[in-house]
């Protein structure tokens, strides 16, 4: 009889213990409450991955020169893996909101530079403008674009890039 008892109390305390958790995570599922975007506002997010051009020209190797390689090494051109970074200016009602020059990635500095920023503004009608240079040149601009924009409240507007497709895309 007592290790009956014993059990029983064994069974009641876990039951106990496991309706005091439930009850707790209940209560912290709905309080306190969170807001994941602050109403009355509206959003604007870049999202770009492009690898901008290489640091330098490729050079087209004289016989010599692969005569000097290898027999598996031996390719016509000779081209450096390197990147440029990417500048990048967002501007909204002509206000500078994003501006950077970001780094390739990847080891050798040859893969894409990638970036994910979010703004918010007020909801209403304004200039967008995006702007991107992925080559060596020092004035002016590879890709842009302007346009006016109406957001709402709540509303998430994406600037996405894309080379092939012509540039920046607003969704």
């Amino acid at each position: 009889m007592p290790n009956l008892l014993r059990n029983a109390l064994r069974y009641l305390g876990q039951a106990a213990a496991y309706a005091l958790t439930a009850a707790i995570l209940g209560v912290f599922s709905f309080y306190p409450t969170y807001q994941h975007f602050p109403p009355g506002l509206a959003q604007v997010r870049l999202s770009v991955s492009h690898a901008a051009a290489r640091v330098g020209e490729c050079h087209r190797l004289t016989p010599e020169e692969l005569e000097q390689l290898a027999p598996n090494m031996r390719k016509p051109f000779d081209c450096p893996r390197g990147r440029l970074p990417l500048r990048i200016d967002i501007l909204l009602d002509g206000a500078v909101v994003y501006h950077a020059a970001l780094p390739p990635t990847g080891l050798s500095g040859d893969g894409p530079a990638r970036i994910y920023q979010s703004f918010r503004t007020e909801p209403g009608r304004h200039r967008l403008t995006a702007r991107l240079v992925d080559s060596a040149r020092e004035t002016g601009y590879d890709y842009e674009r302007d346009e006016d924009i109406d957001l709402v409240a709540g509303q998430n507007l994406v600037i996405d890039f894309q080379a092939e497709a012509g540039g920046f895309i607003f969704r």
